[in-house]
């Protein structure tokens, strides 16, 4: 059976887990390296990418994660974990893993107020995708490495390179499975 974790440090790591649960896999919530060492794969929720930033340094989890994903481990990021994963965060020297080669801008959709959901077409999904953003980032550059999944008004939403996923809004805000069915079965490609 596929084991994914789901960063447990700060942020939306319980709906995640839910999800997968849904997935039928198994799910380790992670806090330590012990924990990590368990996942096949793992997802870096939403939260504040700052802190949780600081925590993957203080839990000496930053340089394990980077390890694994050399290793091939699929890592999914939502929206501060898409932060966490960019190579580059505009106007930002913020602790990240700078494995995607992308550039991103934090809080691009404006503050907790102005959070909104739509259905998002994503490339790979046959029916749009019901999607939740709040204080969502995007990208504003690819690296050549990287295929754009979904925009939304122009903006990179959604991008892949590889083993690595990263999205700007909350999938595991909604009932919809398919984001995070889709990150499993990045497990055994």
């Amino acid at each position: 059976m596929k084991t994914v974790g789901v960063l447990a440090l700060q942020g939306a790591f319980r709906e995640h887990k839910q999800s997968l649960i849904k997935c039928s896999v198994d799910v380790v919530e992670v806090r330590k390296l012990e924990d990590l060492d368990k996942c096949s794969a793992l997802i870096i929720p939403g939260g504040e990418s700052t802190t949780i930033g600081k925590l993957l340094i203080e839990w000496n989890l930053m340089e394990a994660i980077k390890k694994r994903v050399q290793e091939r481990m699929p890592l999914f990021g939502t929206c501060a974990g898409m932060i966490l994963m960019s190579k580059d965060i505009r106007d930002s020297n913020q602790p990240r893993l700078g494995l995607l080669d992308v550039e991103v801008v934090r809080n691009a959709y404006g503050r907790q107020v102005d959070s909104f959901e739509m259905d998002l077409t994503i490339e790979g999904l046959d029916e749009p995708f019901s999607s939740v953003f709040i204080r969502a980032p995007y990208i504003t550059k690819v690296g050549p490495g990287v295929q754009i999944l979904s925009k939304h008004d122009d903006k990179i939403v959604m991008a892949r390179q590889g083993k690595l996923l990263g999205c700007s809004f909350h999938p595991e805000l909604t009932d919809d499975l398919r984001i995070h069915q889709y990150f499993v079965d990045m497990i055994d490609e």
